[in-house]
């Protein structure tokens, strides 16, 4: 190996640091994506939870105002179901709104993905968990 390929990059080389680089929205939109249907149900219900009747009607075109409001919020259960009925765009907005209003709504996500070991394995799970644990040490520091 010469000394130039040692010390150039490969795209390869800067995947990892990209992925982790992207917007918290965008990551979760891309777990969501890739989850089975019982598994969506999981990660949206930590989301949906702090949230009032108000908020979930000013996102995503009222799609989690809909769910809200055929379960109550005292035992706001997603269905695999209504989590079919929810795109990623649709993720992305609700987590985009939660990281400007309340970080901490987001530290469920990593309760959830531990607890599955059906998102625990994917990489976009792990680079979620990476990224929420950045964002908590930062601030607590």
């Amino acid at each position: 190996m010469t000394k130039q390929s040692m010390s150039s990059h490969t795209p390869i080389d800067d995947a990892p640091r990209d992925l982790a680089a992207q917007p918290v929205p965008e990551l979760v939109a891309r777990l969501y994506a890739d989850a089975p249907p019982a598994e969506k149900s999981r990660l949206l219900e930590p989301l949906l939870r702090p949230l009032g009747l108000l908020s979930l009607f000013a996102l995503a075109d009222g799609a989690f105002a809909r769910i809200w409001l055929r379960n109550g919020a005292s035992e706001l259960r997603v269905s695999p179901d209504d989590a079919q009925a929810i795109s990623a765009a649709h993720v992305a907005d609700l987590v985009g709104y939660l990281e400007q209003a309340s970080v901490e709504a987001l530290d469920g996500l990593c309760q959830v993905i531990g607890a599955s070991p059906l998102l625990a394995g994917s990489a976009s799970a792990v680079l979620v968990v990476l990224v929420l644990r950045r964002l908590r040490a930062r601030r607590f520091t």
